[in-house]
């Protein structure tokens, strides 16, 4: 009777009193030091009439728990995106968070190397080396330096994504434009799959190329990245396989600049080119693998309320391996070309003259066949200590010592009378560490110091500083940024050894030594940034305008002012970049004094929450000067002092729509060719850029 009378008193009362009933029975419990549980009974648990447990039903299935991301790589607002990606540090036990786009933003941008500042100079078409126009970004300390110029498209240890979905996703593209015979085509696909919150998978792989406009230009460029990582609680590991192939027939530019400003051909492939009869091609393989992985050790109890390690003084050890083979193999065929109007004689006639793109044949004077073979085995152990909290005054300290095991192959004269190549090997010793920290949202700062203390870089140097102070004018961050680095490096083997058919050196080489500075203020809410960049480097070596190896004995300036600036007038948007930069001597270091790429349209919504469109205008430009063109055989770019270029803008026409998962753009490119401009489309000399060409592009991601 008295259990039936309590039944009807608990029914009656409201399961907002039954809550606060709980709750103060937790909290007695807890001040007696009883254990309870904050998440509630189990329901596979009960319990008789005087309170004592009875076995569970084994034949009922146990609902598995899934366990949150806990790790202490991810904030909690990049745990509260649906999907995220990011790249690891190969050094230190950190990782660089990225959004993933689905919007329009950049979609029609369909050139890699058009997406950062004001882009690159270009040798022409997809798939194709470039370079970029600011010297400070240009890429540095690349290990096969021979695939730099294609920088854009290839994968390495700190490109390689991994993702985060709540959902599998998958994510294609496609991108074609042209005739079936002259066609580009850029094919991409991602999948992606959680099987935990903190254990996923994917696969990305990306096709590129062009089947060539002008004569003897096809371009097949091929990458792949399969990843896996866990980012656990304690325990995080990242490991990957990575392919880049790349097939590039050379043409070794134009004749003359007038076979393109002054003549009109009935197609592209009519041009005259230096290398098109002669056969050359370049093939680059590259196979990589690399593991990462560390293990935190809390200095503090852990308890149920601390969702990771990033609050709680800690221990990480690490270690890092990295595979990566590179190949390159050229060939060409010995083949004359006509300049038809080389010069002018005395009467002001063009007179035309028979050229050869290669001066020396050194091994076979009828064609060319030059290997080459790099491979670098590198192996890092860290520690990384967080004395009080990741985002703490001093978050993070870390170091760590490495290896590098480097092997070169390249065909000598000794090697074509015996049939075998030679392998040099060499060995790099380093030792690096860093400091960094957080006050709350107001300040970041790191500092980082790499050492060689023998080795096949013995004495190489590098040590960086970094400092950022973010201010709020009604919530609006005010961010100012400033940077120093010191890098003291020894040349690539490259540089100092090579023996092809057409080039050959051996000569030790000075070190490089480079200071810069940079300052940069960015108010993101209102689309601003202005930076100013200065270095100073001694010692510069470079390709000179023989395309031999050569190195400045003295020092060279360099100075860049950036600027970004996005205007809105309700649907209108002007989006604009503007470069300047000055070099003391353009002889070692040529860049244009001005670049800009201005993006103007408009953007509006066609059906409120389905199809929202953009139709507007890129444009890019940069002063006239002797940019660098293209060598073929060493696959560089050369400091050429023959012709100057620029002083031309090329703006393409593009119509973009975002249906729901569906993003679709239509554009023509170069659509002013014929219309203004001097006629003379280059940005890297003697290359020029593609004429007018109507592409259509589609991607479509898929969840589940």
């Amino acid at each position: 009777m008295v259990r039936t009378l309590l039944a009807g008193l608990l029914t009656a009362v409201p399961a907002s009193a039954l809550a606060q009933l709980d709750a103060r029975a937790i909290l007695r419990a807890q001040q007696r030091g009883e254990q309870t549980n904050l998440y509630g009974n189990n329901p596979y648990e009960t319990q008789d009439e005087e309170g004592a447990e009875q076995p569970q039903d084994t034949t009922k299935k146990k609902k598995r728990i899934r366990k949150p991301l806990e790790s202490y790589f991810f904030s909690d607002s990049v745990r509260a995106l649906n999907n995220f990606k990011w790249h690891i540090d190969p050094d230190y036990n950190r990782v660089e968070i990225e959004p993933l786009d689905t919007t329009l933003m950049d979609f029609r941008i369909d050139y890699p190397f058009y997406r950062e500042g004001v882009g690159d100079m270009a040798q022409g078409a997809l798939g194709q080396t470039s370079m970029p126009l600011d010297y400070f970004r240009r890429p540095q300390f690349f290990d096969f330096s021979f695939a730099s110029p294609y920088y854009a498209y290839i994968y390495d240890m700190r490109s390689v994504p991994f993702y985060n979905t709540k959902r599998p996703l998958i994510r294609m593209g496609y991108i074609e434009s042209g005739q079936k015979r002259y066609r580009e085509e850029n094919f991409n696909i991602m999948l992606a799959q959680n099987v935990s919150p903190s254990t996923g998978f994917n696969v990305d792989y990306k096709a590129r190329g062009t089947r060539g406009l002008y004569a003897w230009s096809r371009t097949k460029n091929h990458n792949l990245s399969v990843a896996f990582s866990h980012t656990g609680k304690r325990y995080s590991v990242h490991a990957a396989y990575y392919n880049n192939h790349i097939e590039q027939q050379e043409n070794g530019g134009v004749v003359g600049i007038w076979a393109i400003a002054d003549t009109t051909f009935q197609h592209p492939s009519g041009v005259p080119m230096k290398l098109a009869d002669a056969e050359a091609r370049n093939i680059y393989r590259n196979n990589a693998f690399f593991l990462t992985q560390s293990y935190g050790i809390p200095l503090q109890r852990m308890t149920e309320s601390d969702f990771s390690m990033a609050g709680l003084s800690a221990v990480y050890i690490g270690h890092s391996f990295q595979y990566s083979s590179w190949s390159k193999v050229y060939t060409d065929r010995r083949a004359d070309y006509v300049n038809d109007r080389d010069h002018r004689d005395e009467e002001g006639n063009f007179v035309s003259a028979t050229g050869s793109y290669y001066d020396d044949w050194f091994i076979n004077p009828a064609q060319s066949r030059d290997s080459l073979y790099e491979r670098v085995i590198s192996n890092r152990v860290f520690v990384q200590a967080q004395p009080w909290d990741r985002n703490g005054v001093v978050g993070t300290i870390d170091a760590g010592v490495g290896l590098d095991l480097h092997a070169y192959s390249q065909f000598a004269m000794d090697d074509y009378l015996t049939g075998k190549y030679r392998r040099v090997k060499k060995t790099s010793y380093f030792a690096y560490g860093s400091v960094g920290g957080k006050i709350k949202k107001y300040v970041d700062w790191d500092a980082n110091l790499r050492f060689y203390p023998s080795g096949y870089r013995g004495g190489d140097l590098e040590i960086g500083a970094h400092l950022a102070l973010t201010g709020f004018i009604r919530r609006h961050p005010l961010i100012l940024e400033g940077r120093f680095s010191m890098n003291r490096r020894t040349p690539s083997y490259w540089q100092e050894n090579l023996f092809s058919n057409h080039y050959r050196w051996s000569a030790p080489l000075d070190k490089e030594n480079e200071t810069r500075f940079e300052v940069r203020f960015a108010v993101p809410d209102f689309a601003f940034e202005a930076g100013l960049q200065q270095g100073v480097v001694g010692s510069k070596v470079y390709y000179g305008s023989d395309s031999r190896i050569a190195q400045h004995d003295g020092t060279v300036s360099l100075t860049s002012v950036y600027a970004r600036k996005d205007f809105r007038f309700g649907g209108f948007h002007l989006d604009n970049r503007v470069l300047l930069q000055w070099s003391t001597n353009q002889e070692v270091v040529p860049v244009p004094l001005l670049g800009a790429y201005l993006s103007y349209y408009y953007e509006f919504w066609v059906v409120r929450d389905v199809l929202r469109l953009q139709i507007g205008l890129d444009g890019r430009y940069h002063t006239r000067y002797r940019a660098p063109s293209y060598n073929p055989a060493l696959s560089a770019f050369y400091n050429q002092r023959e012709v100057e270029v620029g002083n031309y803008p090329y703006v393409d026409a593009f119509a973009m729509a975002k249906w729901k998962r569906m993003r679709i753009f239509l554009k023509y490119q170069h659509v002013n060719r014929g219309l203004f401009g001097n006629g003379e489309y280059f940005s890297v000399a003697n290359y020029p850029l593609n004429p007018g060409m109507f592409k259509i592009g589609i991607s479509w991601g898929f969840y589940d």
